[in-house]
Order: structure tokens, then sequence, then C-alpha cells
């Protein structure tokens, strides 16, 4: 199996996850904060952690609005994906993401992390979801 690295892109912080070399599960590793406008900071770190982890491809959820029009939001998450794809050489996967950051603030909701670190960790929990979704959509 290939381990791949999943990516919740936003705005202000993009959700970093990456699965196990069994492609059985996902676990969040960064949460990289930027302006949400100049690439270079998040694409050098994301291109840092798909070496480090040695990932055979990158997994982005696509951030489509809800009436399945393309928003700004995914033009920006498309941005980000061609420009990994010609860093990194590695195949970017889309996966539609509506609503995984929705379904991470209820994991945290559920868990015993504390009111003020969900904040941290909520995006890399988007991330663990899209990855997830994609793992497990390979053994079907």
């Amino acid at each position: 199996m290939e381990k791949y690295l999943g990516i919740d892109y936003g705005q202000a912080r993009i959700g970093v996850a990456v699965s196990d070399a069994l492609g059985i599960t996902a676990r969040g590793i960064e949460t990289i904060c930027w302006n949400g406008e100049e690439f270079t900071k998040p694409v050098n770190r994301i291109c840092e952690l798909a070496k480090q982890n040695g990932v055979a491809a990158i997994v982005i959820g696509l951030p489509r609005r809800t009436d399945g029009k393309i928003g700004v939001s995914e033009e920006k998450a498309r941005q980000l994906g061609d420009l990994l794809q010609e860093l990194t050489g590695l195949d970017i996967i889309w996966r539609d993401e509506r609503y995984t950051t929705v379904l991470a603030h209820r994991v945290l909701n559920e868990s015993t992390v504390k009111k003020r670190q969900k904040r941290s960790v909520v995006d890399q929990v988007a991330a663990e979801i899209i990855l997830q979704d994609f793992l497990e959509s390979l053994r079907r």
C-alpha cells in the first residue's frame, strides 16, 4: 500500500493529515495558518510534509458550494493543488469536502479536547475525514 497526505483547504488555516502505510487510517499532523492570499508558506510546508512522510499522492478536499457551483474557495483550492502537483510531481486526488468541518466540530464536541484547543485541531480533523473517506473508497 501507499501513504497519502490529506488536505482540508481553508482561507485562514489548512489542515493536514497522513495515512498509515497500510492505507487503513488517517491522522491529523498539522494545521498551517496563512493569510489566504500568498501560497508560498502553505505550499512549501505541504511539500516538506509530503517528502517527510513519503506519500504517493495528495488528497485535497474541494470546498464546493452547497448549490454545486464553483466558488472562490474551490478555485483557490485548485490553484493550491496545481502548485503542489507542479512542485512535488505527485498526483492530486480531489474529494468533495462539503460538511467535513461540521463533522469535525461534532467529533471534537464529543471528545475530551478542550474548547480553546479545538480551533487549532478542527482543520486537522477535517483533513482526517477527507483522507479517511478516500481510503475507504479504495477498499470498496
